[in-house]
């Protein structure tokens, strides 16, 4: 059975921003707004790599690729927050995301209130990528 390249692709979206995560955290750059602002990279990939695998297979209507590359970056962050929010738990819950959040735009929140903010930020630029991506690839291509 082979798996919808909207799920293989937000699955290497989460898949790269985790391991991003972990290598910073190990670093110790994890509060560093500015590195964190990278995961953005990642979406792109995945969302591009979902275009173009639609292209290849002569899918050039604009709002199916709209539809395909939206789902592709909303699976990708909602594995990353839920992935975030697992690691959050485990690191210790409120004292942890106490330290994590100094430096973010929601200091002193809740573990839950940072996650959704994190969802709604994430979900909010991957449309912005999706957005950017199908006008790039609008300019290579004649989507219908």
């Amino acid at each position: 059975m082979k798996l919808p390249k909207e799920l293989v692709n937000g699955f290497l979206i989460f898949l790269g921003i985790s391991i991003f995560f972990l290598v910073m955290e190990l670093l110790g750059l994890a509060d560093n707004f500015y590195l964190r602002i990278l995961n953005v990279l990642f979406v792109f990939y995945g969302v591009n790599k979902t275009i173009k695998q639609n292209i290849s297979e002569g899918k050039t209507d604009y709002l199916a690729n709209l539809i395909s590359s939206g789902l592709t970056a909303f699976i990708g962050v909602l594995l990353s927050v839920l992935g975030l929010l697992f690691y959050i738990y485990y690191k210790g819950g409120d004292s942890y995301i106490e330290k994590l959040s100094e430096k973010f735009i929601f200091g002193g929140a809740s573990v839950n209130e940072y996650c959704i903010g994190l969802l709604f930020e994430g979900l909010a630029s991957g449309m912005i990528v999706v957005f950017i991506t199908l006008q790039v690839w609008r300019g290579k291509t004649h989507f219908k």
